[in-house]
């Protein structure tokens, strides 16, 4: 089987442990600015990856039902 330049090869059964700041705009419904700023705030865990950023799931998924909480308080 050969994979194509622009096809990625991914593994399933491999859980995914973080995710790209694109990601958290998605999540968040948020502008790059903001997403970016937020990675940078300290609120949850990130990895510096060359120039990229990875923001941990676990601690930005704890964080994120952290929001939800205090908001229904």
């Amino acid at each position: 089987m050969t994979i194509g330049r622009t096809e990625k090869f991914t593994n399933p059964t491999v859980a995914k442990r973080t995710y790209t700041v694109a990601e958290v705009m998605d999540i968040l419904g948020v502008s790059r600015k903001k997403a970016y700023e937020l990675c940078n705030s300290g609120s949850f865990k990130i990895v510096h990856i060359g120039r990229s950023i990875r923001v941990s799931k676990a601690s930005f998924d704890a964080w994120l039902d952290n929001q939800s909480s205090q908001m229904e308080e």
